[in-house]
């Protein structure tokens, strides 16, 4: 049974994270990522149905385009596994409504990660949705309560902005992206407000481990370094998301 759950997430995050990769890649170059049949970047191709197909039509056509033979970029593999991936251990962790609302929050925390990664953005409406579809959820009955994740909506935007107010007043530079404290606080109106020390303490523990390889690779990093927290953040709430609901 839980195998079927966790095919059925494999499939659909698969899907989820076709169109995924195609906003997280042309989102911030200003292009649509809604409208219009999908199209080889480079030729224009139109893709016929076949080539629509994730993750099997790159390994297929071996990465690259049917028509101009231009390598098709590789973050459309990687981002339609990931997505997979967090469909089928979100439905196999929690069967039903729950594993499906866990693998939303999944994918939506992967494609605010990319993007602040690769462009230090975390898009406004993407992150006030995953915040109203976490109240949401609080209030047609899935645990954690409304209390707790409103109150931790109000917590976690508050803690992250204050810091950066404080570091701002200190050092008189920015600090904090202004993204950082409203995903932290979306992230809570899923959690609850007593995840929250779990979700910043494995952050930290990841940007630490972070920069230490940076460092090891002859990397510098500095003080002024720019270091994406939102994505910090992102990896570190879905596995806090799967201990609450694989528990028994």
């Amino acid at each position: 049974m839980i195998m079927g759950w966790a095919a059925a997430g494999f499939i659909l995050g698969a899907i989820v994270g076709s169109f995924l990769a195609t906003a997280a890649i042309r989102w911030p170059a200003g292009r649509q990522a809604t409208r219009g049949r999908s199209a080889c970047d480079r030729c224009g191709k139109r893709l016929g149905l076949l080539e629509l197909v994730p993750i099997a039509s790159f390994l297929v056509q071996r990465g690259r385009c049917a028509g101009c033979a231009a390598a098709i970029d590789r973050r459309h593999l990687a981002i339609e596994v990931a997505a997979a991936l967090i469909g089928a251990v979100s439905l196999a962790v929690a069967p039903g409504p729950a594993g499906v609302a866990g693998a939303v929050f999944g994918w939506l925390l992967l494609l605010l990660g990319l993007l602040d990664v690769e462009h230090f953005w975390l898009p406004d409406r993407v992150t006030y949705l995953l915040a109203l579809l976490g109240i949401a959820l609080g209030a047609a009955g899935l645990p954690p309560f409304p209390n707790e994740r409103l109150i931790g909506l109000a917590l976690g935007f508050a803690s992250l902005w204050l810091i950066g107010a404080l570091y701002r007043a200190m050092r008189q530079r920015e600090g904090l992206g202004g993204g950082d404290p409203k995903l932290f606080g979306a992230i809570a109106a899923w959690l609850g407000w007593a995840a929250l020390p779990y979700v910043l303490l494995i952050a930290g523990l990841i940007g630490i481990g972070a920069v230490v390889t940076a460092q090891l690779r002859g990397e510098k990093v500095t003080a002024v370094t720019r270091i994406p927290l939102g994505a910090l953040l992102a990896v570190a709430a879905w596995p806090v998301w799967i201990v609450q609901n694989g528990m028994p």
